[in-house]
């Protein structure tokens, strides 16, 4: 059984964003990139069925310009064992354009089972496993915090509002994780020096057939409004009256 893992390259999230001074994004130059947190988790999780001997491999797949095989690099250091670069020029590809890549990806690969992180820290649009499956007619299970892979379903507790809620999916499927799926593993420096020698097959969107061009238009890109301070009251009868101007009663 194959696993293909998508992996995006995101600010890291210990970086404080800062917005560009045209208003046009976010100031991307000079500052530390890293894999998407969820996709960690992501590659973690392939990487555990393998070594329970559920998966023969685990692909890493990502989609971006210059630097992007960092990512994937970082994918192999931890246990996948080959990558998959689609090379943009720009950043930023549209979830719905990123779900057709993967699907022709994904045809060409032939993968038993693709895990992606549930969002991007980036954009948190949450969106490109739910376009993969219905472009694949594939089904899904969003939000995983427990997989179990059998060998013609996999059944995934996923986690709703108000509680947990236990999937039983047939093969081949489409799964999105959550942070208390697991762990993601350190990669130890040994593995970090064998990642190096393991193959990224690059390929470009035009090799895919997929049209990079936007459907969205971003007008413009704002930082939010800092807090204001609060106020000090006197008494209980004095609280009870801001609380009535301000709505709140």
């Amino acid at each position: 059984m194959k696993i293909l893992v998508p992996v995006k390259r995101v600010v890291d999230y210990n970086v404080k964003i800062r917005v560009k001074p045209d208003g046009s994004g976010v100031e991307l130059a000079n500052i530390k990139m890293s894999m998407n947190p969820f996709d960690e988790i992501a590659v973690e999780e392939a990487l555990r069925l393998k070594e329970a001997g559920k998966a023969s491999e685990v692909v890493a797949v990502s989609i971006g310009p210059a630097k992007t095989d960092e990512t994937i690099r970082t994918a192999l250091a931890m246990g996948a064992d080959r990558g998959i670069w689609v090379k943009t020029d720009e950043a930023g590809i549209e979830p719905l354009t990123v779900a057709k890549l993967l699907k022709k990806v994904v045809e060409a690969e032939g993968p038993t089972l693709v895990i992606l992180g549930k969002q991007a820290i980036d954009d948190d649009c949450n969106q490109t496993g739910q376009m993969l499956s219905a472009l694949l007619g594939w089904p899904q299970a969003t939000f995983a915090s427990k997989v179990v892979l059998g060998d013609t379903g996999v059944e995934v507790t996923r986690e709703i509002d108000g509680g947990l809620q236990t999937l039983r999916l047939d093969l081949p499927a489409v799964l999105t994780t959550d942070l208390r799926l697991n762990e993601p593993r350190y990669a130890s420096l040994p593995n970090i020096m064998k990642a190096k020698k393991k193959p990224i097959d690059e390929k470009s969107p035009a090799d895919l057939g997929v049209d990079l061009a936007p459907r969205l238009e971003i007008l413009s890109t704002s930082e939010p409004a800092g807090r204001t301070a609060g106020i000090k009251v006197g008494s209980a009868a004095e609280l009870v009256d801001h609380l009535k101007k301000a709505g709140v009663l």
